[in-house]
């Protein structure tokens, strides 16, 4: 039975013939059929054929990331903490500027999109040619973890880290039994502080990319909601594959859900912070029909989250 029955129309699932380029095939669903049926259609061109719910990024590919960014010139690499399996939240730290900057992905760890935005950021930030990256390097210090959790990466969860729990319902309170991931990055913020932070993921349903803030946390102030409206209008100048006409309900004036990141890291800092939303599905206001929403449209897309940064900053 679909957990997600609304993400499934105008979903085509992913395909690969070689691990390398996901493209998109033919694909329908039918809620009435045996609690609902998904039925894939394709004619492979070559003698095996992978298909996926969206691009994998792999912990394999996630340990190579980590290696390849921590031995460049300029970063330092920290283990935050451990997962419920002992696995290490890693963090990649860069930059010599006061503003802290906080990057994170795959609370949920389905949403492999997220990472691969990831790799997009990291690539950039790492680009001693980029001029933009140069800058930001200066103005701040970034805090990248680019997947908070490994247990339900590895385990194939969609939502959940290994003991079941959904960590992006954990930042009230985390707790080491239930929720460490959570708990050392919040940890890792305390000691350091925040002024921007981006919480990366995914949505099944919605077919764009959007933003969701932090209406209705307690200090909600309209300087803080100047500024994080600014940063929207400066993303949707600069990227087509950007958009602020949909995305999700806002929270009435004090009942911000402060267990959800976004919501808690804006109100105990009092900086800006948002979720980032990608599709599973495609962006309809730019639709590709070959690939979708893909992995390449997820790196671009990071560095034009981080252009919009230093343009916000500067501003």
């Amino acid at each position: 039975k679909s957990a997600y029955p609304g993400g499934w129309p105008g979903y085509r699932a992913a395909f690969s013939e070689d691990r390398e380029f996901w493209g998109r095939t033919d694909t329908t669903y039918d809620p009435r059929e045996a609690d609902g049926t998904l039925t894939i259609r394709h004619t492979p061109q070559a003698g095996t054929c992978w298909f996926a719910y969206f691009a994998p990024y792999s912990m394999e590919r996630h340990h190579d990331l980590v290696a390849q960014v921590a031995a460049q010139p300029g970063v330092t690499y920290r283990c935050l903490g451990t997962s419920i399996e002992g696995q290490p939240i890693d963090c990649l730290e860069m930059g010599e500027g006061e503003k802290h900057v906080w990057l994170y992905a795959r609370q949920h760890p389905g949403e492999s999109m997220a990472e691969w935005w990831m790799e997009g950021a990291l690539d950039m930030l790492t680009d001693p040619a980029d001029p933009h990256a140069r800058r930001l390097r200066q103005l701040c210090r970034f805090h990248v973890v680019p997947n908070a959790n490994p247990d339900g990466s590895c385990r194939g969860h969609l939502r959940t880290n290994a003991v079941g729990v959904n960590l992006n319902r954990e930042w009230h309170e985390p707790t080491p039994e239930r929720s460490p991931e959570v708990l050392a990055i919040r940890n890792a913020m305390d000691e350091v502080g925040c002024h921007f932070a981006m919480d990366v993921h995914g949505d099944e349903a919605i077919p764009h990319v959007f933003i969701a803030g932090f209406e209705g946390i307690p200090s909600w102030t309209d300087a803080l909601g100047e500024s994080y409206t600014r940063y929207r209008s400066i993303l949707e100048r600069r990227t087509p594959d950007f958009q602020t006409k949909r995305g999700y309900p806002t929270a009435s004036p004090g009942r911000a859900n402060l267990a959800m990141s976004t919501n808690q890291v804006a109100e105990r800092f009092g900086c800006l912070a948002m979720t980032l939303e990608m599709p599973f599905k495609d962006n309809d206001d730019l639709p590709c029909n070959e690939q979708g929403w893909s992995p390449e449209r997820s790196k671009l897309l990071a560095r034009e989250c981080l252009t919009s940064l230093l343009e916000w900053l500067e501003g």
